[in-house]
């Protein structure tokens, strides 16, 4: 259940995937992508706010940022879009304002260390110059919020220089101070402590914890910042960000909404189309096993695991993959059982006797240990290939062979046999299966059989696989079938698949099942066999292929 904004149990969500996401390493989204991605943060997940873009930066930035704020105040959301600043008097603030902005997030040093190294000013110093910057934003009207960067490191080191900070933007009234672990150094426990000194101190202040994931515990950090008082996380779409990147927004809702009392906004439905989106503008893979979005997180691998779903959901938890528009998939492969078989032959509508689902099951932990990944959409074909009784096989490619060079046109020779009678040709093409297509044509023909035409060729190598890795053949075709009392013919497709360690092989083997359904088809609608009787001959060939 989602709850309001300023409800006593609301848990804020600044989502800052269009700023401190793509500090991603060689990631930079176009005006276009920026916009759309806004879109979906703020009114399809319902992000509280987002952080779009940070001062000064480029012409295309500023572009980004003012398409953005086009369509946000339009969209009446203006107020809930901000940009990042910098404690530079009127540059910042101008910057936003000439992009159509009216929230700035203003970067300060949340450390002493910092102030003094890397800006070489003095705490007092410092804070005359937030001081400065905040009072010219607010002349702009804009409404302000304040990082304390490095923070993590500052309320360890040196709290005096925190407090003092911290006072001093009391007095300017600013909407939210973030407390940034800006090198994610902390543990949850160090979360519990320093953000309840944070909240204890001063409990009227709106203090917002954002995390980053050098150590992977960004997600437990920010629960640990709820537990302690924080009133909001930051979050970033598939945990993009610099290095280890930022608190992932999928996983940081999730676990909000499971293990605290509090609740956030977020429609959850909607988290696996961003981090698909995300994944796409940035050209960053998101991990199989990532929670909640990643690939591999829904679905069962283990038989036993199936099993005990059939009989009571009992691998199921809270976090159910329609929660997050997602649907349970049961892997085929070594590790499957009857149960995985019989979830996936459910959901494709195939019911199958007990003896044959077994000879089905045993191919497909026979593909399994030569690492063949099998698909739902794989079950079909290969219960059509398993079940084929040898009586039911009318037709076999009994020898082929391919011959490629650089300097000669491919060869194919092909010796065919249908029941009982053989026919050999022989041929040339422009490709090695076109030379094998056209031979095996001359074959058929003898036969009365009418070969179809290709429609489409696929061919599916798992990733990283190696050169003996399995080959998975998938050859669409197209028939004409005679329509009387019509112009034109109709036509049908229909696909066979074919897998082999040799892309050739499997291939051959997609071809051969296509004679295969032709000639049932031909002996049905005749009513008798067909083929030849009488045997010919043609040149022999030697061999399997080249």
């Amino acid at each position: 259940m989602k709850s309001a904004a300023g409800s006593p149990d609301h848990i804020s969500i600044m989502d800052t995937t269009l700023r401190d996401g793509e500090q991603t390493p060689d990631v930079s989204y176009t005006p276009a992508e920026k916009l759309q991605l806004a879109r979906l943060l703020l009114l399809d997940l319902e992000v509280d706010r987002i952080e779009i873009a940070s001062t000064r930066v480029s012409e295309g930035e500023h572009e980004a940022a003012r398409a953005i704020t086009d369509w946000a105040r339009r969209a009446r959301v203006i107020q809930r879009v901000e940009m990042l600043g910098y404690c530079d008097g009127q540059a910042s603030v101008d910057w936003i304002a000439g992009a159509g902005g009216k929230v700035l997030n203003l970067l300060t040093k949340g450390s002493e260390r910092h102030c003094r190294t890397q800006l070489g000013l003095s705490p007092e110093e410092h804070r005359a110059r937030v001081e400065k910057t905040i009072r010219y934003a607010r002349r702009k009207r804009f409404s302000v919020n304040v990082y304390l960067e490095d923070w993590s490191n500052g309320v360890r080191e040196s709290f005096d220089y925190v407090f003092a900070m911290v006072q001093r933007l009391r007095e300017l009234r600013v909407a939210r101070i973030y407390l940034p672990d800006t090198l994610g150094i902390l543990s949850p426990a160090g979360v519990t402590r320093y953000i309840g000194l944070m909240v204890e101190t001063w409990p009227n202040v709106d203090f917002e914890y954002h995390g980053h994931n050098d150590y992977g515990l960004a997600t437990a950090n920010c629960l640990a910042a709820v537990q302690a008082g924080a009133r909001g996380v930051h979050t970033s779409v598939n945990a993009m960000g610099e290095r280890a990147g930022n608190s992932s927004l999928s996983e940081v809702v999730a676990a909000i909404h499971d293990h605290t009392d509090k609740r956030t906004g977020q429609n959850e439905n909607r988290l696996n189309a961003a981090a698909r989106l995300v994944e796409t503008f940035s050209g960053k893979d998101l991990a199989a096993n990532a929670p909640i979005v990643g690939r591999d997180v829904f679905t069962q691998t283990a038989g036993i695991h199936a099993d005990g779903d059939a009989k009571g959901d009992l691998y199921a938890s809270r976090l159910a993959p329609a929660r997050f528009g997602r649907a349970r998939r049961y892997a085929l492969g070594k590790l499957s059982g009857k149960a995985s078989l019989d979830h996936n032959l459910a959901n494709l509508g195939i019911e199958l006797p007990a003896a044959d689902r077994e000879v089905v099951l045993k191919r497909i932990i026979e593909l399994g240990d030569k690492k063949h990944v099998v698909s739902p959409e794989d079950l079909p074909y290969i219960i059509a290939d398993v079940l084929k009784t040898p009586e039911d096989q009318l037709l076999r490619v009994e020898h082929y062979r391919v011959g490629v060079a650089s300097d000669e046109a491919p060869y194919a020779a092909v010796t065919l046999a249908y029941r009982g009678n053989i026919e050999k040709a022989e041929a040339s093409g422009d490709g090695g299966y076109d030379a094998f297509m056209n031979a095996l044509g001359k074959a058929a023909k003898a036969f009365d059989l009418e070969i179809p035409k290709l429609d489409d060729f696929k061919v599916r190598i798992p990733p990283g696989g190696r050169t003996g890795a399995l080959v998975e053949t998938q050859v669409t075709w197209r028939r004409e079938i005679p329509t009387p009392g019509r112009r034109a013919n109709q036509s049908e497709t229909f696909s066979t698949i074919g897998v082999d360690s040799d892309q050739m092989a499997a291939a051959v083997i997609a071809t051969e099942k296509m004679l295969n359904a032709i000639a049932g088809r031909a002996e049905s609608k005749s009513g008798k066999r067909t083929g030849r009787t009488k045997r010919v001959a043609r040149k022999p060939t030697a061999g399997k292929k080249a």
